[in-house]
């Protein structure tokens, strides 16, 4: 295991900004290097919104999986393109309401595989955590690997957390969120949020991205992301901005994010 953590870790470029590192320092992590820091100011300075999109990307994670756990009873989640472990991480937050919670994270990451051990060793006595290497571009690989932790006969929240960005292609958005649901039992559960082009200042803030070396990342309109859920069912309040979907603070305001949970019929 050393041994493959050192292969992995030979794979890491401090010296390229990297999307994941970049996000974790907009969240206040550890986990990033100067490079990562110094995109993320670049971007900052155009758009600095995007230190409370990051943090309220993950306090809509948690009352998202909050109320699938707790009001639509879902014991399995399928968490693709799961990032940096942070805090409140989908296995803590379910597995708190539902200790028998099985998670199984995806990402193709060198640098996140490194830190899947953490999440590996953070679960419950009667839950399961499990880590996928795999890209999301091949959903039938990551299915097949999951079936070995999720019973696929049974519902199961799939959730993609603001990484569709890096797909250029809405169509090949849809094409993998659609095979990814057609996979799944009735009553599952599709969780997806991301950037959206509302304001020019977030449009300013991708281009600046883009132009410190960081993964371009396409912010779309919220009636593009509306077509991932085609064929889903709305809980309410449908796709809106993050911070307002199942709001838990008066003081929330919108901002170029939006999300919603959808339910398969």
């Amino acid at each position: 295991m050393a041994g493959a953590d050192t292969e992995l870790a030979e794979k890491i470029q401090s010296d390229v900004p990297h999307a994941a590192r970049i996000w974790n320092y907009w969240m206040g992590g550890k986990d990033n290097f100067q490079a990562d820091r110094a995109a993320g100011d670049a971007v900052a300075e155009v758009y600095p919104e995007i230190v409370v999109m990051a943090q309220q990307s993950r306090r809509f994670l948690v009352r998202a999986v909050r109320h699938l756990a707790a009001e639509a009873g879902i014991r399995q989640f399928l968490d693709i393109g799961t990032g940096l472990p942070t805090m409140q991480n989908t296995h803590a937050v379910a597995q708190q309401i539902a200790p028998e919670s099985r998670i199984v994270y995806v990402d193709n990451d060198p640098m996140v595989l490194v830190h899947a051990r953490a999440l590996l060793t953070s679960t419950t006595s009667e839950g399961v955590t499990t880590y996928v290497p795999a890209d999301y571009h091949d959903p039938e690989a990551i299915l097949a690997e999951a079936a070995r932790t999720l019973d696929f006969d049974q519902p199961i929240a799939v959730m993609y957390m603001g990484v569709m960005g890096y797909e250029p292609d809405l169509d090949v958005v849809r094409s993998i969120v659609g095979r990814t649901m057609n996979a799944t039992a009735s009553g599952s559960y599709l969780v997806l949020w991301d950037g959206t082009d509302t304001s020019p200042s977030v449009v300013a803030g991708a281009e600046r991205l883009a132009q410190s070396g960081g993964v371009p990342y396409i912010l779309r309109s919220p009636e593009e992301l509306a077509t991932c859920f085609e064929g889903l069912t709305m809980v309410e309040p449908g796709l809106v901005p993050i911070p307002l979907w199942h709001s838990d603070d008066p003081k929330d305001e919108g901002i170029d994010a939006y999300g919603a949970v959808g339910r398969k019929p």
